[in-house]
């Protein structure tokens, strides 16, 4: 993305429609913020397993990998917010980064301080169990912060993050985030072709909803692009945007991907080549998205 387009595109994305300007998410309550932190907790034990990482999984990680990898020095001090079981905290520990890795369940602080242990990447890997919302008790300052998968959806107040980011981030830092977005073309088909047009619809819902999670619920936002860089315009700038599983199918259909593996391998190199692009690059189960701190 050349500069003059990055510039043109915060500038339309910073601009909220009237309808966005109408929206106020009600921040989530303390009973909802636990309801999320049991239904992470109840599956920590197997979340590094098939359940949070099969092979459509691990293909957006790879782009999330590849793109901190790209922004940020090396041996540079990232932030992980939502670190899960360390997936990826332990990935960038390898790649030379350190890592202060954060979550809301500490069933899966556990997790990710075990499996540093396990590969002896204590020195480059701490994990502490804070959630997105408590950033205020965090001190320090980062060179990059990133969030694979959603935890920010999760965020009760999305500007109290940016606000948060901003204190922690040096400046010229980069966010790297990869979101649950309001348009998955997939998602859409896949329940209405289903007679399910309710669970279809679920990410136009406004405010929070509840997804359910082995049994247990998670309360969630879901965002357009636009609507997610809004709380962070006024200390960033946006470098870049593009959707995730977009052609490819969303992760809860890897059966599907399974049975046709080369087909949708093809789909695949369709997200590569055209994720990027205007329109498109505002649809997928995910969009990832860079930002700069001014």
């Amino acid at each position: 993305m050349s500069t003059q387009q990055a510039h043109h595109d915060a500038r339309q994305l910073a601009a909220d429609s009237s309808a966005a300007r109408r929206q106020r998410h009600v921040p989530l309550d303390e009973a909802q913020l636990l309801e999320t932190q049991r239904a992470f907790d109840s599956v920590a034990a197997d979340y590094d397993g098939p359940r949070g990482n099969n092979e459509l999984i691990q293909r957006m990680r790879l782009t999330l990998w590849d793109t901190v990898h790209s922004e940020l020095p090396p041996n540079a001090r990232l932030l992980d917010l939502g670190c899960g079981t360390g997936i990826d905290a332990l990935e960038f520990a390898r790649r030379g980064f350190h890592v202060v890795a954060t979550d809301w369940s500490p069933q899966m602080v556990e997790r990710t301080q075990a499996r540093a242990a396990a590969c002896g990447l204590q020195s480059r890997v701490t994990a502490t169990h804070l959630g997105v919302q408590q950033l205020d008790q965090l001190d320090g300052s980062f060179d990059g912060i990133y969030s694979n998968f959603g935890p920010l959806n999760c965020a009760p107040d999305l500007q109290d993050v940016a606000n948060e980011c901003a204190r922690l981030l040096k400046p010229g830092g980069k966010l790297v985030f990869s979101v649950m977005g309001r348009i998955c073309p997939w998602e859409v088909g896949h329940y209405t072709l289903r007679g399910r047009f309710k669970r279809a619809g679920v990410r136009a819902t406004r405010g929070a909803t509840a997804v359910g999670m082995n049994r247990h619920t998670i309360w969630t936002y879901y965002y357009m692009p636009r609507e997610f860089f809004r709380a962070f315009a006024g200390d960033f700038s946006l470098q870049s945007y593009r959707a995730l599983s977009l052609f490819m199918p969303p992760p809860y259909l890897v059966d599907y991907y399974r049975r046709r593996r080369r087909w949708c391998e093809r789909l695949g190199r369709l997200d590569d080549r055209f994720g990027n692009l205007p329109l498109l690059r505002d649809m997928g189960d995910h969009f990832l998205i860079v930002m700069r701190k001014r």
